[in-house]
């Protein structure tokens, strides 16, 4: 080890220089352990290393760094804290799903596709391991941490620094010079098997409940309001994605971990980038045969274009990009037997059969009850009360029946009968012509469907109300204090109520009136989706809201789509049906739910309480394009259509399917139909694909790149 000056001599200067350069050779030694699992000083040497910094913080407490050691044994919690929200600077998404080969060379297919890529043209894919644990943002400002937060919705998450500051494996300052002053980077907080284990051991010992999985364990240490609790606890982290950055870090997926470690984090090693479908499916088949040996738990292999620009060209489809993809690993089973079949009847009606068990483990999760989908399936599959069954979790999260064991099947079986009514308001439950479900005709009479619209419209993704969650807002159905949305908004006229119930005293009640009032403001599209009407989720919602603006065109259109008048009807119906991404059925389930006149009134009800805010299309600096409808026929050449869309709303233009007197601009390709003659009779400005890829700018920066 290097000379030290002894603790008792330094001078201010001397002790402020020591510090650095201990806080940067911990960081190092952290590294290297956690890191390359290839420590260069023995654990005494570290220990030491650590004692010393220690000590000269204490006799120079004005001193201690914000990168220091000594700053990850964390603090104590302060009472009645709670994390505050962090919008994320760039929303952290979730990915869409692969479960087979086919899903795998179908992906890439569409990457194809979506960037008219020719054959020959290789598709470098970046292969990552899909850790087990929880996501987490990590902000430096001029290399320092400053940040970190929970994924949450993926658009809001909570503030957990001080918990994030305490795991070795998250650098508290940048290594290297050239670090930007703005660095989000983002990754998974994660437990391994043995260190899990060993603290199961302890806490057991100590008379405590052990977490059932690491995953549990990692999320429950995280959202610990004392950080010396979680700084106890063995959590590490795997680097692998960038949020907001002041500047490029890197041209590719490939090139961003290789900087990730030379910034201080932790990358996985078994990440590869793979040329060919062939070479990611057989690194996939490594990992999974190696599964059980890691020490930590994985539940699949992230694909990812490695490319950034291509990343940028393709963007997102809803809330998952298109240029990545999760191949989930094959689930794991267990056999249990089937007591009972019962019927669930969730918020749009749907009477769905769930099978409850008797209780088993399947990948480490005590399983009691499982979907079975709808009545086509349990006929298909022969499913029976008292059958022997194999179960599986889908995905590793979902439990589903995959098949009977029709050896152990008792002799005194019967077929299951599907019920013709709801079992919880005895209405009739039909099943409409075309559809595999059976649903409840009573929409807003049935208390299921009244109480499960309830839990949707508090749940995370939609008003997200802090203290007031699925529990409790069941418990308050239940008790008749909330009926409606609307009644939400007025639980402060029922306070004394409230606090004569069990879990709720004065602190809980104004976190709870507080949480409400912050969300008496929403934005259109959330409130769309908040009202829960079948077709209409989260991407459609903001589709429509975005195609309407405010409040009062959308109840000015959906009178027009029930209007006594069949022209008025006609024209509300193609101006919906307009928007690229809307089809029939969503505006037939549109205008069936504003036909009813419960339905109107519970939300008038909601509007008297809520203030809706109107939704435009985002404005970009210097685009000819903003506010533009526009409207592309025939086949492009340089790009695809899906493509050509996603740059065109990337600009702030809105894209229609038809053209109407409201088109601005029609991108004709060749062989462009009766789009193009429409737009001449219309007058509509009508360009060629040259002139649409200097507009949207796709020109210049080719142009660039050859420089």
């Amino acid at each position: 080890m290097a000379h030290m000056v002894p603790i008792e001599e330094p001078t201010p200067d001397q002790a402020a220089e020591e510090l650095a350069r201990l806080a940067a050779e911990i960081a190092r030694h952290d590294a290297l352990y956690h890191g390359q699992d290839a420590p260069q000083i023995s654990d005494a040497d570290y220990d030491a290393l650590v004692q010393r910094n220690r000590a000269i913080e204490a006799r120079f407490p004005e001193l201690v760094r914000d990168d220091s050691p000594s700053r990850r044994v964390g603090s104590a919690a302060v009472a009645g804290s709670a994390f505050s929200k962090v919008t994320h600077a760039l929303p952290m998404l979730s990915l869409g799903n692969a479960f087979s080969a086919e899903d795998v060379a179908e992906f890439v297919a569409r990457v194809r596709r979506f960037l008219s890529l020719d054959e020959q043209e290789p598709v470098a894919v970046m292969a990552e391991p899909k850790i087990d644990g929880l996501s987490a943002s990590l902000r430096y400002e001029n290399g320092q941490l400053v940040m970190g937060a929970t994924r949450g919705d993926g658009t809001v998450g909570e503030d957990i620094t001080q918990n994030l500051r305490t795991i070795d494996s998250i650098p508290l300052a940048l290594r290297g010079e050239a670090v930007p002053q703005v660095l989000e980077v983002r990754g998974e907080v994660y437990m391994d098997r043995p260190a899990f284990f060993e603290m199961n051991a302890r806490l057991e010992a100590e008379g405590a409940k052990p977490f059932a999985n690491p995953r549990n364990a990692a999320a429950g240490s995280l959202r610990q309001q004392d950080a010396s609790i979680t700084a106890q606890r063995p959590l590490a982290f795997f680097a692998y994605a960038l949020g907001e950055t002041s500047e490029p870090v890197a041209a590719s997926q490939s090139e961003l971990l290789e900087q990730l470690a030379k910034l201080g984090f932790t990358t996985n090693p078994l990440s590869r980038l793979c040329s060919t479908v062939q070479d990611v499916l057989a690194l996939y088949e490594d990992i999974y045969a190696r599964r059980a040996e890691l020490p930590y738990d994985i539940d699949g292999v992230v694909y990812k274009v490695d490319r950034f620009d291509w990343q940028s060209r393709m963007g997102f489809a809803g809330r998952a990009p298109r240029w990545a993809i999760a191949h989930k690993f094959p689930a794991e089973q267990a056999k249990t037997r089937l007591k009972q079949i019962t019927i669930q009847v969730g918020r749009t009606g749907a009477l769905t059969p769930v099978a409850n068990l008797e209780p088993v483990t399947v990948g480490g999760v005590v399983v009691e009850r499982a979907t079975l989908h709808n009545q086509d399936e349990l006929a298909r599959k022969d499913i029976r009360e008292g059958d022997l069954v194999v179960l599986q979790r889908a995905g590793d999260v979902i439990p589903q029946i995959v098949e009977v064991d029709l050896s152990a099947r008792p002799v005194d079986s019967v077929s299951y009968k599907f019920p013709t009514h709801c079992p919880v308001c005895g209405a009739q439950a039909v099943r409409p012509q075309g559809e595999a479900v059976r649903r409840c005709t009573n929409t807003l009479g049935c208390e299921a469907q009244a109480l499960e619209q309830l839990v949707h419209f508090v749940s995370r993704s939609v008003l997200d109300i802090d203290g007031l969650g699925e529990k409790t807002i069941r418990k308050f159905y239940e008790d008749g204090l909330v009926k409606k949305p609307g009644d939400i908004f007025r639980l402060h006229q029922h306070r004394e109520t409230i606090l004569a119930m069990e879990g709720f005293g004065d602190k809980a009640m104004d976190k709870l009136e507080a949480g409400v009032q912050a969300k008496r403001s929403i934005g259109l599209d959330k409130f769309l989706y908040a009202l829960g009407i079948r077709q209409t989720g989260q991407a459609t919602a903001r589709l429509v809201a975005l195609h309407v603006g405010s409040i009062h065109a959308f109840r000015r259109l959906t009178e027009q789509l029930n209007s006594d008048d069949e022209v008025e009807r006609q024209q509300a119906r193609d101006s919906l049906l307009d928007i690229d991404g809307i089809g029939g059925a969503m505006v037939d389930e549109l205008a069936r739910f504003f036909a009813s006149a419960e339905n109107r009134d519970i939300v008038n009800d909601l509007l008297g309480e809520l203030e809706v805010s109107d939704v435009e299309a985002p404005k970009v600096e210097g685009s000819q394009l903003a506010g533009k409808t526009l409207v592309f026929t025939g086949t492009l050449r340089k790009m695809s259509r899906a493509e050509a869309k996603v740059k065109a709303e990337s600009l702030g233009a809105k894209v229609s399917g038809s053209v109407s007197g409201k088109t601005d601009l029609l991108i004709a390709g060749a062989e462009a139909g009766s789009k193009a003659k429409k737009a001449a009779d219309l007058g509509v400005t009508v360009i060629d694909e040259d002139e649409w890829l200097r507009l949207s700018g796709v020109e210049e920066q080719e142009g660039n790149e050859g420089d």
